[in-house]
């Protein structure tokens, strides 16, 4: 960090990113700093909101009691050792140990917190508001026979994702003089951006979350297919079930396009911002086409990219990073084969 000493507060946010998200620590520090100090601070940030609605221990009434409790932590109006003083012994073994340290150093985290700009704080307290509120909607309306329909799988990515994208924008925003005049549009594409994100790890992920009692797969798109999501069944694969899948293939490739347009706004100078935001673009495009190859995949391991795959996209986009050109041609040859579609840019649920 440019040669000066770190605080106590930044070691520790150092120390416990790599275990709690190997991905993030690995593509935060691409940003430049202070950039990057921030974002890392918004990752631990929105973790300590996901520990508190994935505790399975936890009743619906209590995740929102320390929900709103944190948002109060970050507003600076409640105590931060109360707050992680009360949450840690409501617990259970589902909660990894590294989460448990970060509720454990959740004053830590929030300290740096408010040494950042005005600006930064009420960008990172917004998200976390919406994002945790967004969770907590999102949470009684868990079931086995999926979203009502696109409209709400829109808003559940929104706020799962989408809002994140606005934070980062915002953040992105400060920094990069030079975007400021295309901080409207740079919203509603990041807004796009994080629903591709989030519905490749939806359509990843579908075993697994079944195997929990929830599903995220709109039911109006499967039913034109001819498929009852409440019939879902791993290891019985129905062709219905597949050109459901394909299509929303399709919904995600159209929002993963947006992300590129997000992304090459950035001047090519600012290599940090666009590597961070082409890693994680190139993964998302590498799992769809996996997806796409496997429509009768049973699990998520079989459709997770190796680490060979993570490698090989991580060089290629670093390469590539400054040359749009070489990014649309690299995005259009490995898209190629994938389904066609479109995404709405404007999410009406903006909080």
């Amino acid at each position: 960090m440019n040669g000066r000493e770190l605080s106590g507060d930044e070691r520790y946010q150092d120390r416990i990113l790599p275990g709690v998200s190997r991905t993030f620590a690995l593509t935060i520090p691409t940003l430049p700093d202070p950039l990057s100090r921030v974002v890392a601070n918004a990752y631990l940030l929105c973790r300590i909101a996901d520990t508190i609605e994935d505790e399975p221990r936890l009743s619906a009434e209590q995740k929102h009691e320390f929900s709103e409790r944190f948002i109060a932590v970050l507003g600076d109006q409640a105590s931060a050792d109360d707050f992680a003083g009360d949450l840690l012994p409501l617990l259970g073994e589902a909660t990894l140990d590294t989460e448990r340290d970060l509720i454990r150093n959740v004053s830590k985290v929030v300290r740096l917190t408010h040494s950042f700009s005005g600006s930064q704080r009420h960008a990172l307290t917004r998200c976390v508001r919406i994002m945790s509120r967004g969770m907590a909607e999102f949470q009684h309306s868990e079931s086995l026979t999926g979203l009502r329909d696109l409209s709400q799988l829109d808003r559940y990515c929104y706020h799962v994702a989408g809002v994140v994208g606005e934070m980062l924008t915002e953040l992105f925003c400060e920094h990069v003089e030079a975007v400021r005049g295309n901080r409207e549009m740079l919203l509603r594409l990041a807004v796009s951006f994080g629903q591709g994100l989030q519905m490749t790890n939806i359509l990843k992920d579908v075993w697994e979350d079944r195997d929990r009692g929830a599903c995220w797969l709109p039911q109006d798109v499967f039913r034109e297919s001819g498929f009852d999501l409440g019939a879902l069944t791993p290891g019985s694969y129905e062709p219905a079930f597949g050109e459901g899948l394909s299509r929303l293939i399709g919904i995600t490739q159209g929002h993963l396009r947006n992300a590129l347009e997000y992304t090459l706004h950035f001047p090519p100078e600012q290599v940090g911002i666009r590597r961070f935001c082409l890693w994680a673009l190139g993964m998302a495009v590498m799992t769809l086409r996996k997806i796409h190859r496997h429509l009768d995949f049973s699990a998520g391991p079989q459709v997770k990219i190796s680490r060979r795959s993570v490698r090989l996209t991580v060089m290629v986009m670093n390469a590539a990073a400054s040359s749009d050109a070489t990014l649309r041609f690299l995005f259009e040859t490995f898209t190629r084969r994938l389904p066609g579609g479109t995404a709405d840019e404007a999410i009406t649920s903006r909080g």
